[in-house]
């Protein structure tokens, strides 16, 4: 498996390519803007793009779903049902987010309509991409409709942000909500064992068992009470 990492947009978005060494046929992991560089690292290779596959519907893991669809347009684009009111409204956000429309062009926050989905992700199915077989689950807590891709063959897991090196995801966004978010970590991430390597959708990569051991989110360290740490 080869997964090649493209830092992009203001918020530092791990936008990831996934290749199946065997066939070449590849998935691209949140697209978080147009990239040139993206585009070239396809072609060049000669890989096959057979989806974009989408964790959540937030603007900087989405936003460059329609220049890739373009650029790949037999590209499968799969998003769960739960964050299509995200995906659609990609050109609200950055004005749901408080940021100032004239503002929006320097920032590179300008969003056409995104594509529309091929399909929707189902909890428990299982996508191939080549060779390789993701595990889909369900992970709500980020956002309603967030899910996680289990490759257990290859010991690995992309789980947008659901979890970080040392930290999780914020969830005073709308749809965010920090019990169901530690509920989903525990049971679908923890629920692997501690050598899976996980790709989070911002920072390092880390491991499900340094996470379990040492996130202060998940040790006990920090708690939230009525919105704030104690």
């Amino acid at each position: 498996m080869i997964v090649e990492r493209f830092v992009l947009t203001p918020f530092q978005q791990n936008t990831r390519i996934v290749v199946c060494e065997a066939t070449g046929e590849a998935a691209c992991v949140d697209p978080g803007e147009a990239s040139e560089e993206l585009v070239d690292f396809l072609r060049e290779r000669d890989f096959k793009l057979k989806a974009i596959t989408l964790t959540h519907g937030h603007l900087d893991h989405v936003g460059g779903t329609l220049a890739l669809a373009q650029a790949f347009p037999n590209a499968e684009v799969i998003l769960h049902k739960d964050d299509e009111n995200l995906y659609y409204g990609l050109p609200e956000q950055p004005l749901r987010m408080g940021i100032p429309s004239v503002h929006l062009a320097a920032m590179g926050m300008e969003y056409e309509t995104p594509p529309r989905l091929t399909r929707n992700w189902v909890d428990g199915e299982n996508f191939a991409v080549g060779e390789l077989k993701f595990e889909i689950r369900h992970c709500p807590g980020h956002t309603r409709g967030h899910i996680v891709m289990v490759e257990h063959a290859r010991r690995a897991v992309f789980v947008g942000d659901c979890l970080f090196a040392g930290s999780i995801g914020r969830t005073d966004l709308p749809g965010g909500d920090y019990e169901t978010l530690l509920e989903s970590i525990r049971s679908q991430l923890l629920s692997l064992d501690d050598d899976y390597t996980v790709y989070s959708g911002h920072g390092p990569e880390t491991t499900i068992g340094h996470e379990r051991h040492t996130n202060p989110f998940l040790t006990g360290v920090y708690q939230m009470t009525r919105g704030r740490f104690i």
